[in-house]
């Protein structure tokens, strides 16, 4: 970083001055009080208290570092990061790390409490209408591999890394809003079928669902928590729930009451068909629709979706239903596509996280402390999506935008911050020779205008 004076103002250089513009946003707004309110950490302060160590840890995630070492480059290098996010200075990595290393499973409930408070005073997933539009929540798990010796470590399914030991991460997500309601980490070897009721019970207590709410929710989930008595516990509780039965070796056998197969339009080879044996096995009335692809060696793969939902239902969510096409042709699409955006819901948040917020990079051999890192990861995930919904209400091209293009383009675009002689920061330099700061210039200027600081082009 670059420093230099001129009459009545210091600048600053900073290679994440967008991030700066972001950070002033949050400043302003408070969005990180409910943190140095509520979290206690069993640490004495020397010169930097707890909270600003957790803080610069925070700010570190927003400016995609792989890791928490990344600290001294990516913030403690920064003074001019640290006064618009304000930090009066930034610890060395190695004392935020045993700031982590100090918290407790009291200090992990308060973070999660703090963190559910933020979540409730700024999300639209919280806010919303139930009475004209289905709030949908997917459920799912993901692997975090970490060392051996870490605490909860064990062995699990990590994808394709087979011997691997890790820790799992379970979340519900807002679809509709993109935003995380709660994430749960286990140990590496807890299968989805068990971790599914916790995490909707924290997302129930998180959203402060009641009956009336829970029957206009729909948990849409993967064949890993899709077991009987899951399903059979959501429809107890007045959910509705559209998701893969657990059993691969039932799906066959129900596969064979199938009486007609049709060919799916969208997926070549793909055919799909109407289960007609009676769902006994359930509370409320269940559909069931089959789906079979031909395996390499020539066999039937098989799955069976299972929903609560009214063809009616299903249709008003998919919003675009297959059209063109007879009336019960395009429901049973529907019931299987429905299943399909999953992909471009919860699987989809998954990988744009560990891409641009690297949430399997940042290990902590202490459990609690990778679980304050898990609370940190999930505040920076839904401070993006605020972020991102500020900005595209001015360009609404960033509507677009993922988690990981807002942390890799839009969070680091280089420029100049400039102080007055109080210290306080009145202007902000966007490089203009990025095409991008030309483009997202205007979003810039609304989001910090409530600080009275100015945003423009100009050479950096």
């Amino acid at each position: 970083m670059n420093e230099y004076t001129i009459p009545g103002e210091q600048c600053h250089v900073s290679q994440c001055t967008s991030l700066a513009v972001v950070s002033m946003f949050i400043r302003h707004h408070n969005l990180l009080q409910p943190l140095r309110d509520m979290v206690k950490v069993p640490q004495k302060t020397i010169l930097y208290t707890p909270i600003d160590k957790l803080c610069s840890a925070f700010l570190a995630i927003l400016a995609g570092s792989r890791g928490l070492v990344d600290i001294n480059k990516l913030v403690r290098s920064d003074p001019a990061l640290q006064a618009a996010f304000g930090l009066t200075g930034c610890a060395e990595q190695s004392v935020v790390q045993d700031t982590l290393d100090a918290c407790t499973a009291d200090t992990v409930a308060q973070m999660q409490q703090a963190v559910v408070m933020i979540f409730r005073q700024h999300s639209a997933s919280y806010r919303h209408d139930y009475k004209t539009e289905w709030q949908l929540l997917d459920v799912d798990t993901t692997g975090k591999p970490c060392g051996p010796t870490a605490e909860m470590a064990a062995k699990g399914y990590f994808g394709e890394q087979r011997y691997r030991r890790g820790r799992q991460l379970g979340r519900v997500l807002a679809t509709h809003y993109h935003e995380i309601v709660v994430d749960q980490l286990s140990a590496g070897n807890t299968p989805s079928v068990t971790v599914f009721q916790p995490l909707v019970i924290a997302a129930e207590q998180a959203l402060e669902l009641d009956d009336e709410k829970r029957s206009h929710t729909i948990l849409r989930i993967d064949a890993g928590s899709g077991s009987v008595d899951n399903i059979n516990w959501a429809l107890r509780r007045g959910y509705q729930v559209h998701g893969k039965d657990y059993s691969g070796n039932r799906a066959p056998i129900l596969a064979r009451s199938v009486t007609q197969w049709v060919s799916d339009p969208r997926v070549r080879g793909r055919e799909i068909g109407w289960v007609t044996a009676q769902p006994t096995e359930y509370v409320r009335p269940v559909r069931r629709v089959a789906v079979r692809c031909r395996k390499k060696n020539g066999q039937w793969a098989i799955g069976v979706i299972v929903s609560s939902l009214e063809p009616e239902d299903v249709l008003a969510v998919m919003k675009r239903p297959p059209q063109g096409m007879p009336d019960d042709l395009a429901i049973l699409l529907a019931y299987v596509y429905f299943y399909d955006e999953r992909g471009g819901g919860v699987e989809t948040a998954i990988k744009d996280d560990k891409q641009g917020l690297a949430i399997t990079k940042r290990n902590k051999k202490r459990f609690p402390a990778q679980q304050m890192v898990m609370w940190l990861d999930v505040l920076a995930h839904n401070i993006l999506v605020w972020v991102r919904r500020e900005l595209a209400a001015v360009t609404p091209k960033l509507a677009r935008y993922g988690i990981f293009r807002m942390v890799r383009d839009i969070l680091q675009i280089r420029g100049i911050l400039v102080k007055d002689e109080h210290g306080r920061c009145v202007a902000i330099i966007l490089n203009e020779a990025s095409r991008l700061a030309r483009l997202i210039t205007p979003s810039f200027q609304a989001l910090v205008a409530p600080a009275h600081v100015i945003v423009r082009l100009g050479e950096t």
